[in-house]
């Protein structure tokens, strides 16, 4: 009986419905998208495909450019939100078509809300350093806490990078010996980066007197290189809860997140003279117009300097 429910739901499937699902799998198994864009983008499919299947729409070649426009208009919402949304419709479209599903585009004429520029924010370098220097201690916990925000500060890495390292992509089991990460970015690139002086001796003091008693515990995530008090890989939320408890420590009042080191690291190389270039590599953009939102940042700080200091400035 079941069996035949089942098939009558498979059955019962728009046709719409049915690419959306590879879709979804193309974008985990063929692009490496992560899970919250994939949730994200299914969540604005699903909406779209709601609505043209109201209009009658359940096919591919049944959507027409008007009603997709019309949808598009419909939305309400944050800019940013609206911008993810058309993305997800247009990306859809494009994929039929190269699979050739579809002969047009009927999303050809629609453009997202155009969004407003949003500079990173970024600490100081003294601020960084109090951010640091509030984590202290012997214990395992403490050394661990204190190696992941150096590591953070010292790579620029996203905090997903920064959670999936593994003790394979240290690039020689001494870091001392080898001053380099092998970070795997977004779509899987992978590339290296350099670890500094500090979080060198960070690292090191971690996976030497630490990491050893953290993974001992329940032995679970051997390969991580950043692990939580019960042996298991480090998760997103316990690194924010690390994050948040130093800069409570070191008493800095404003909104942090992990991506604020990323930001602060991009921004303190980029004002000691490293070319944008380097800088795009480091950091893992694909393109360099990504990068140079920090240039614009790096001029900011000197503007506000000049001001301040120059006797005829204002």
């Amino acid at each position: 009986m079941s069996t035949g429910n089942k098939g009558a739901g498979e059955k019962s499937r728009s046709e719409l419905e049915r690419y959306l699902e590879h879709y979804v799998r193309y974008l985990t198994l063929e692009r490496g998208r992560s899970q919250n864009t994939i949730a994200a983008y299914s969540r604005d499919l699903q909406a779209y495909l709601q609505y043209l299947h109201s209009l009658g729409v359940d096919t591919p070649s049944a959507i027409r450019a008007s009603q997709a426009r019309s949808y598009v208009e419909s939305l309400e919402g944050a800019a940013t939100t609206l911008a993810r949304k058309v993305s997800s419709i247009k990306n859809f479209h494009r994929y039929l078509l190269e699979e050739k599903v579809l002969v047009d585009d009927v999303t050809v004429g629609i453009s997202p809300p155009a969004l407003p520029a949003r500079l990173p924010k970024a600490l100081s370098v003294s601020e960084v350093q109090t951010l640091l220097d509030s984590t202290v201690g012997d214990d395992p916990p403490a050394l661990r806490d204190r190696a992941l925000l150096e590591f953070l500060y010292a790579t620029g890495a996203r905090i997903s990078e920064a959670l999936s390292l593994t003790i394979d992509d240290i690039v020689d089991d001494d870091l001392r010996c080898a001053p380099a990460v092998r970070v795997t970015g977004k779509g899987n690139k992978q590339r290296i980066v350099p670890v500094g002086s500090y979080a060198r001796d960070a690292m090191d003091a971690y996976l030497t007197r630490s990491r050893p008693a953290l993974v001992s515990a329940r032995g679970t995530a051997a390969a991580m290189v950043f692990v939580g008090n019960r042996g298991g890989a480090l998760s997103r939320q316990n690194a924010w809860l690390i994050l948040r408890g130093a800069a409570e420590r070191a008493q800095l009042t404003q909104a942090l997140s992990p991506h604020t080191l990323r930001h602060s690291f991009a921004t303190h190389v980029l004002a000691g003279g490293a070319d944008i270039r380097v800088v795009q590599e480091l950091l893992g953009h694909s393109s360099v117009s990504t990068t140079q939102i920090y240039t614009k940042v790096t001029i900011d700080t000197l503007r506000e300097v000049y001001q301040s200091a120059h006797p005829r400035a204002r």
